[in-house]
């Protein structure tokens, strides 16, 4: 069996283009993701387990939200574990890389657990609100739309973006891979799922975490119509 220090050197060659990706992702979700993939790999899991592994974290995350009363320690765990459920997420992909290549089953396992944790996520926050409105200082029923409009963002992007990879045509074999964008990178910091589980350290705030998140629901709201039109004007270009 292969050690941890072998799969890591044989994951750094495996490893997809950085185009297109935020810096959260790059620098820290890909080589957590990496660590994680390379001890899965020596445990013997395989890469459909992971995915259930990161959707065991993902989900656990969104239920303590709805659950359990705000509070700093609560903030604390929830980040962590959306963080791991993340990295996890990340972990399959380079573990299916490793062993050869993935499967149809696994890339479908991969993408309904994404869309489930979006959705759940926000979900248990829209709960958490009614649940707790006096912690959070959502009395006024407005404010649980904020959570459905996030929601709707969120799960637009991950289809937007997955439908128009899948209809865009794929690089001739062989072809060199455009260079990332830094500019870019850094641009898509507040759209990055990473950096949007941070909030949840604001969790004990109360206010503040309700604010916060806010926020970033207008920015991906934001986001949203500059990435529906981008792809709409790609795929305008592709002959049927």
């Amino acid at each position: 069996m292969a050690s941890v220090g072998t799969a890591l050197r044989e994951l750094r060659g495996a490893q997809k283009s950085a185009k297109g990706v935020s810096l959260y992702s790059r620098f820290v979700n890909r080589p957590a993701g990496r660590f994680l993939a390379a001890g899965s790999y020596v445990l013997g899991l395989t890469p459909n387990q992971v995915t259930l592994v990161s959707a065991a974290f993902s989900l656990a995350a969104a239920a303590a939200v709805a659950l359990a009363a705000p509070s700093w320690g609560l903030g604390i765990a929830v980040w962590a574990a959306l963080a791991l459920g993340f990295a996890f997420d990340s972990a399959d992909g380079q573990l299916a890389r490793l062993r050869g290549g993935g499967s149809a089953a696994g890339e479908w396992l991969d993408h309904v657990v994404d869309c489930a944790k979006l959705t759940a996520l926000h979900t248990c926050v829209l709960i958490a609100f009614y649940r707790f409105p006096e912690a959070y200082g959502t009395q006024a029923d407005g404010w649980l739309l904020v959570p459905l409009g996030f929601q709707l963002a969120a799960v637009v992007t991950f289809f937007g973006g997955l439908l128009t990879e899948k209809l865009k045509p794929k690089a001739a074999p062989g072809s060199a891979a455009a260079a990332p964008s830094t500019v870019r990178a850094v641009a898509l910091l507040p759209v990055d799922y990473g950096v949007f589980c941070v909030v949840f350290l604001l969790l004990g705030g109360g206010e503040l975490f309700r604010w916060a998140y806010a926020g970033f629901g207008a920015v991906a709201a934001l986001f949203l119509v500059a990435f529906l039109a981008k792809w709409f004007r790609e795929l305008s270009a592709v002959p049927r």
